[in-house]
């Protein structure tokens, strides 16, 4: 069954007398339970495409449905409570608040949802636990590795319990232990039923994911899938700025 529905997306941009062609006729359906990879170099559209599936943008042309809902002609105010309710987001920068504890950063998509405080840390708790992080709840940030950051941020974005989790270059600020770490996270995830989508650029991550679909120049040039029961990869470079 399809999570994720575009049909003949097209994202121009003017760039003074020039038409910038973002995305030029997408169609791609990813189904409920897939690990999928979007790739492209840079300029290929893979950016603004992770843009209009997180409902951050809107197409100039074309149809989205997300979960059985049509995102097309939906106000800003409809699009926010889209991405609320069907989205759970994991960004290359962690997008944690510095001075707050692993648990009040996981609690806050509850908060804003008017979630009861006491449901909202007992949900906050299960997530962290899930990730690995029960023994965490307590530290901040800075306390914690990159790897443990991203748990967090990851933990985040399974507490509304999202139709997907949308993540963008989440391995971008690891090194390969780490990288290797948040990968097999996401495998586990997955295996367990949830929907995730990942935006990259390096190969050696999108070997994590099932299916890889690559962009160039607005359009969807190739895709692949692995056979059921691929194992999980090694992480081929020796690290990772």
């Amino acid at each position: 069954m399809a999570v994720i529905e575009l049909e003949g997306i097209k994202r121009y941009y003017a760039s003074g007398e020039v038409t910038v062609k973002a995305l030029d006729g997408v169609n791609v359906t990813i189904d409920k339970t897939e690990f999928v990879a979007i790739m492209g170099a840079s300029g290929s559209g893979k950016s603004t495409l992770m843009n209009v599936i997180g409902c951050l943008d809107v197409p100039t042309e074309g149809k989205y449905i997300l979960d059985g809902v049509d995102t097309s002609g939906a106000s800003d105010d409809g699009l926010a409570d889209i991405r609320n309710r069907k989205i759970g987001f994991v960004f290359q920068g962690f997008n944690l608040l510095q001075k707050t504890t692993a648990l009040e950063n996981v609690e806050l998509p509850l908060l804003y949802d008017r979630t009861g405080s006491r449901d909202a840390e007992k949900k906050a708790k299960a997530a962290l636990e899930r990730v690995g992080l029960g023994e965490r709840l307590h530290h901040i940030p800075n306390q914690l590795s990159g790897g443990q950051q991203q748990r967090v941020a990851i933990a985040r974005a399974l507490v509304t319990q999202p139709a997907i989790i949308l993540a963008d270059e989440p391995t971008g600020n690891l090194d390969t232990e780490m990288s290797h770490e948040v990968m097999s996270l996401f495998r586990e995830l997955n295996e367990s039923g949830i929907t995730i989508v990942m935006v990259t650029h390096e190969e050696d991550i999108a070997l994590w994911a099932r299916r890889k679909i690559v962009l160039r120049d607005g359009k969807v040039i190739r895709e692949e899938r692995k056979p059921e029961g691929t194992p999980p990869p090694r992480l081929a470079k020796a690290g990772r700025a």
